[in-house]
Parts: structure tokens; C-alpha cells; sequence
């Protein structure tokens, strides 16, 4: 079975939006200068034990810009780079949900001046969410795509608590469900390489599944500079998983998913210059090839196990 006219065998993000839209879709990751409740204080010291100073953001410029400037100059590169028509606005860094409504309004807003942008997509906490910040997002769904991606990592609350994460699952839960009783699409990110076995990490691709989550994002658990993730790897505490097992846990992972859940990651850069371990992902092509040829060889694809 393959998927969104391409070769894939999993419902790859990217080629739905070109699908949906008739050009290709790209986002413009935005830092509009969030905190994050895990990290100030208000829930614990710290934050989780993977977030640097960057709070996840991943893009070159900062929020010295304005939105509207970071809108403009990210049309610009992506445009140029990628030959990008269309795209949608993505707040990554930290917690995008965690000011007072009236803020979020003006932020969101600013960052859907431009007449290219066709959708809106919020990265943040599920403990950082409540009806009234949800109507403001749902707001905006009639007129753009829009998308609250919530960092989950797993389902096991003593995962969870292992790496410092400040919620349990039932926290999660609750945040969904509201979200999706407003109509908002829901991305759920999740970690492999949290020191779980493999029945453990499938059990979070079943619970997902049982949600029919809208779309997924996976992450690989790595080390980057001045984390605690690191402190432990340097003093040998902890490992990290090899990528074969990687590529051999997301093709498990997205045979329990349903066919309709997006996938807007498989793999990515962890940050090259900052990673620490491990080294092989910075290879991002090469593992998601890697994942492709294991998915050929199984003659399987995502969905073949879901219920």
C-alpha cells in the first residue's frame, strides 16, 4: 500500500499537504520568545532532561526578529531553497500556549499577515492548555489548517517521570480530548530510546492508534550540549539506542498506526552542532532510507496491524 501518489509506504506529512494544497507546503518554525512551566519554576527545576536552551527551536533566527520578520525571512530561504508556494506558520520553541490569551491572540495573528500562509501549527505542553486558550485556537481552523502538536514522548507515566517531564499520561489525555472537541487537528510527539523495552514502546503506538491521533511525530532520544541528558551520558549512567533498532522500532511503530494518521517525522538532524550522542543521527537521509527499505523488504505498511 502506498500513499499520497509517492513511493511511501507510510502517510508521509509532506506529500499530504502538497495533495491537499496542489504545491508544496512547508513550515516556517517560529520563536515568538515562550517559556515553559517545566523550566521556570512553576512545575519543577530543570525541564526535561533532553531540553537545551533552545527549547526545541531548531531555526537559524531568533526572536530578536518580529514574527512578521521571522514570516518573511523564512518565505524568503524556503522559497529559494525549496521552491516552497505555500506555507504554514509553526511556533516550536518551548511552550506556545504558556501566556495569557490576549498575548497569544496578537502572536498568532502576526503570523498570519502574509497571503502564502495557509495554515498554523502550535507546538506545546498538554498542562499548558485551557478551553479558553483552546476557542482562541479554534478560531482560527475555519480560515487556516490548523494544528496543536503536543509533546507526549510516551504513555508510561514512569517514563514520564524518569525524564522529568512534569505531567502524567491522564494530563495528556485530557488535553486531547478538549482539542479535539474543538475540531483542532492533533500532532503527538514521542521519543524512542527512553530506556523501554520493546513491548513498552508499542504500547504507545496502540494507545495512539486507539485515539486515531491526526499525526505523529517521532523523535530519537539524543544528547546535546549543556542538557542533563548529557551530564548523564558523560558519566556513563545512561546509552543510547543503536539505529538499527531505531529504523526497526518506527517500522513496528507505524504498522499499529492507522492509515489516516499523518506523519510529519521519522527522523531528523538532532542538531548537529550541538549533539553530543548519537552520532548517527545526524544521517537523517540515510535513516529514513534505511526505514524505507525495511518497510519494502517486510512488504508491510503503516496501518497493516491497526484495528
Amino acid at each position: 500500500m502506498f500513499f499520497n501518489n509517492t513511493d511511501k509506504r507510510y502517510n508521509q506529512y509532506s506529500a499530504y499537504l502538497k495533495n491537499k494544497f496542489g504545491v508544496k507546503v512547508y513550515k516556517i518554525t517560529l520563536d515568538a520568545g515562550f517559556s515553559c512551566p517545566n523550566r521556570d519554576g512553576t512545575i519543577s527545576t530543570g525541564g526535561c532532561i533532553f531540553c537545551d536552551e533552545g527549547g526545541s527551536f531548531s531555526q537559524a533566527h531568533s526572536n530578536l526578529l518580529s514574527i512578521e520578520e521571522q514570516i518573511e525571512t523564512g518565505i524568503k530561504n524556503l522559497s529559494t531553497r525549496f521552491k516552497a508556494q505555500k506555507f504554514m506558520s509553526y511556533f516550536q520553541a518551548y511552550s506556545n500556549t504558556y501566556k495569557p490569551v490576549k498575548e497569544l491572540e496578537k502572536i498568532y495573528d502576526s503570523s498570519l499577515s502574509n497571503e502564502r500562509i495557509v495554515g498554523l501549527s502550535i507546538g506545546t505542553r498538554p498542562d499548558c492548555v485551557d478551553d479558553e486558550k483552546l476557542n482562541l485556537i479554534a478560531g482560527y481552523k475555519d480560515d487556516y489548517y490548523t494544528w496543536i502538536e503536543y509533546g507526549l514522548q510516551s504513555v508510561h507515566d514512569k517514563t514520564l517521570k524518569r525524564i522529568n517531564r512534569g505531567h502524567d499520561f491522564d494530563c495528556f489525555l485530557r488535553a486531547y480530548e478538549k482539542t479535539k472537541e474543538k475540531g483542532i487537528n492533533v500532532c503527538v510527539h514521542v521519543i524512542f530510546g527512553l530506556w523501554e523495552t520493546h513491548d513498552e514502546i508499542m504500547a504507545t503506538a496502540q494507545k495512539l492508534s486507539e485515539l486515531k491521533v491526526d499525526g505523529v511525530k517521532i523523535h530519537m532520544l539524543c544528547a546535546l550540549e549543556n542538557t542533563r541528558l548529557a551530564d548523564l551520558y558523560s558519566a556513563g549512567e545512561i546509552d543510547f539506542m543503536s539505529e538499527d533498532d531505531y529504523i526497526k522500532n518506527v517500522c513496528d511503530f507505524l504498522e499499529y498506526l492507522p492509515p489516516q494518521t499523518t506523519i510529519h517525522r521519522l527522523a531528523g538532524n538532532g542538531l548537529k552542532k550541538n549533539l553530543i550522542a548519537p552520532r548517527w543521527l545526524g544521517k537523517k537521509m540515510d535513516c529514513l532510507n534505511k526505514i524505507d527499505r525495511m518497510l519494502e523488504m517486510r512488504g508491510t505498511y503503516q496501518g497493516c496491524k491497526s484495528s
